[in-house]
């Protein structure tokens, strides 16, 4: 077996998702990152945290858009 890690993540996909789920961290899961998703989807569900959640969306679309934000195994997302 070898290491390579075959990379299924699209930009399309996770730019879609963050677009319309991003404020429940569907991207962040798409993209592996249970972690931080968990976080955006609670602090969704707060008053306060919803503000945070929103601001936190349009920093990863910025990323997604520049290619910053990848999967969390460090491949690039397809197109």
């Amino acid at each position: 077996m070898s290491d390579v890690t075959v990379n299924n993540k699209t930009f399309i996909a996770t730019l879609l998702l963050c677009l319309f789920l991003g404020g429940f961290g569907a991207h962040r899961f798409y993209l592996g990152r249970p972690g931080t998703a968990i976080l955006m989807l609670i602090l969704t569900l707060t008053c306060f945290g919803a503000v945070i959640s929103g601001i936190w969306v349009i920093i990863d679309l910025i990323r997604i858009c520049t290619g910053s934000l990848k999967p969390a195994n460090g491949s690039n997302l397809t197109n």
